[in-house]
């Protein structure tokens, strides 16, 4: 007989859990106890937003769901940003949430709260276990939902009695998530569809993705053909940018040459991708319900085909699966695509070529200066905000490259998403990109880091505003300034407090090696760059600074 607490972690284990983010509370204390006795890591987190990016930014780093802890009513409300995360960002995650006893439900107790009102439509699956001896059912329920079709999050309350409830019971074996198999015959369809098009456009983007080969295959198929393919928001990392079929991203500020791509091509590919608002320029690049291009659309959810959009192919399958079966069709290149393809790689090369930065520290610079001394296999993190441009737009991610920002748009999600990459692969080099604002959000998390010893490199962009909320505002408001302006505290004493390497670094000249520096420490480093709120607002887009 074991506790329910104990049954828990147990069934964890079972499932190669190996690191869980939290922050403790006594809801729960009968979890943390059987925790003593595992080898699971329980990296203590200093607030429950925190923790929950950190589980978020596991899970997409790593494929398996990132796992996190926390108390009831105050602490769920906190952690419900990583869980709206890992929902729109297709992130294998699991919530664990104490809860106030069964017997005490509904009558509006201490930090009560209806998990499964309140998180129904930010997750996949919301669950109470009622009783221990149902613990491991309903976790390997748990990791078979956040992992299956359109991976997502999972929250799981524990009624505190539960917890301390015994039971018999034994876990489930690993879970293997079913993977959609490809039906006879669409592979083929689809390829046809591609290989007859003059303007085809390969989409890829999404959770799931195994491992790379299957995408390198598809790359390389891509290529033969002579079919561009760009990365949907904040997936750039899927793909090796400098392969000659890479184009660019269909994000937030979309780059023209890839919303005019978009506009005309005529047979478009959605692999693995959602139709969302970033994707679509605000739902206006395509006609509802049946866009003027051709679309074929592959999702290993079911749910997700003909959601928005009317596909001419609408194909259940996994991405890896597709992607090998898709490479496995040989065709031709065409006539025109060859030069079409090089024009678009080719405009794709200039958008790093920028004209110099206004004030004394030219970001473009420093992004030139990481590009080339940054490792093959460094990770790099952001939160949101005008600055995740130069992380998004101005690296180019090799295919051992990685990139852990919310698609969420989510501010504070970097620092905690660099502590999980660090946590998870400390050889590692983990750069997170963090505006003065969104730095502030979740910088106490630097304490976590400190504490685990998975200190990363902090870039910390100072431009004293809230700069995407600025830009916004004088476009729609002109010279009415109001609520985006920031009195910003002394970063580097707050980088030397969680024992990091910190300095201010306020001119271009300084930074080649105020960075050398940041990567030669033991513990980290926080680097404030002084950049001059001129650099992008709405009379300065990215385009412009570019000087397009």
């Amino acid at each position: 007989m074991h506790t329910g607490g104990q049954i828990l972690v147990e069934c964890l284990a079972a499932q190669g859990v190996t690191t869980a983010f939290g922050v403790p509370g006594e809801s729960y204390l009968a979890v943390l106890d059987a925790l003593y006795d595992s080898d699971i890591r329980f990296v203590l987190c200093r607030q429950e937003g925190g923790a929950a990016f950190a589980a978020e930014a596991w899970g997409k780093l790593t494929g398996t769901p990132g796992i996190c802890f926390v108390t009831r009513g105050p602490g769920a409300t906190n952690a419900a940003i990583g869980v709206h995360t890992a929902m729109q960002d297709s992130s294998p995650m699991i919530l664990f949430v104490g809860q106030i006893g069964r017997n005490m439900r509904d009558r509006e107790a201490f930090q009560e709260i209806d998990y499964r009102a309140m998180f129904g439509t930010v997750a996949k699956w919301v669950v109470e276990i009622d009783s221990a001896d149902r613990v491991a059912e309903t976790v390997a329920r748990a990791f078979a939902t956040a992992l299956s079709g359109r991976q997502g999050p999972v929250v799981v309350a524990l009624p505190e009695d539960m917890l301390i409830e015994q039971a018999a019971s034994h876990p489930a074996p690993r879970i293997v998530p079913p993977q959609p198999g490809v039906a006879p015959g669409l592979a083929s369809q689809a390829a046809d569809l591609l290989a007859g098009a003059e303007r085809p456009l390969i989409l890829i983007g999404g959770g799931g993705w195994d491992d790379r080969a299957g995408l390198a295959e598809l790359t390389a198929w891509a290529g033969e053909a002579a079919i561009p393919i760009a990365a949907t928001f904040r997936s750039q990392d899927l793909i090796d940018n400098t392969d000659p079929a890479y184009v660019g991203d269909a994000g937030v500020g979309m780059p023209p040459h890839i919303r005019k791509t978009i506009e005309e091509a005529d047979v478009i590919l959605g692999l693995n991708i959602r139709w969302g608002e970033m994707v679509t320029d605000g739902y206006t690049l395509f006609d509802a319900p049946v866009p003027r291009q051709k679309l074929i659309h592959v999702h290993a959810s079911d749910r997700e085909l003909g959601k928005i959009y009317q596909p001419v192919l609408a194909i259940h399958a996994g991405p890896n699966a597709f992607a090998q079966a898709l490479a496995g069709e040989a065709r031709g290149p065409g006539n025109a695509r060859p030069a079409r393809l090089q024009a678009l790689k080719a405009e794709y090369d200039a958008s790093f070529d920028l004209p110099p930065q206004p004030g004394d520290f030219d970001m473009g610079t420093a992004m030139a200066h990481l590009r080339a001394v940054l490792p093959a296999d460094a990770i790099l993190t952001n939160g949101a905000g005008n600055f995740a441009i130069w992380p998004g737009r101005l690296f180019k991610y090799g295919p051992h490259h990685r990139m852990l920002g919310p698609q969420s748009g989510a501010m504070g999600a970097g620092i905690p998403a660099a502590l999980a990459a660090k946590v998870a692969d400390p050889a590692r080099t983990v750069v997170c990109f963090a505006g003065d604002g969104d730095f502030q959000m979740t910088f106490q998390e630097l304490g976590a880091a400190m504490q685990a010893d998975a200190q990363p490199i902090v870039l910390v962009l100072n431009n004293g505003t809230y700069g995407t909320i600025r830009m916004h505002q004088e476009r729609d408001y002109p010279n009415r300034v109001s609520g985006t302006e920031i009195k910003n505290p002394d970063f580097v004493r707050i980088g030397e407090a969680y024992d990091m390497h910190a300095e201010k670094v306020e001119r271009t000249d300084q930074f080649e090696a105020a960075f050398a520096r940041a990567m030669a420490s033991s513990t980290g480093a926080l680097l404030e760059l002084i950049i001059d709120p001129e650099a992008i607002t709405p009379r300065r887009t990215l385009s412009q600074i570019r000087g397009g």
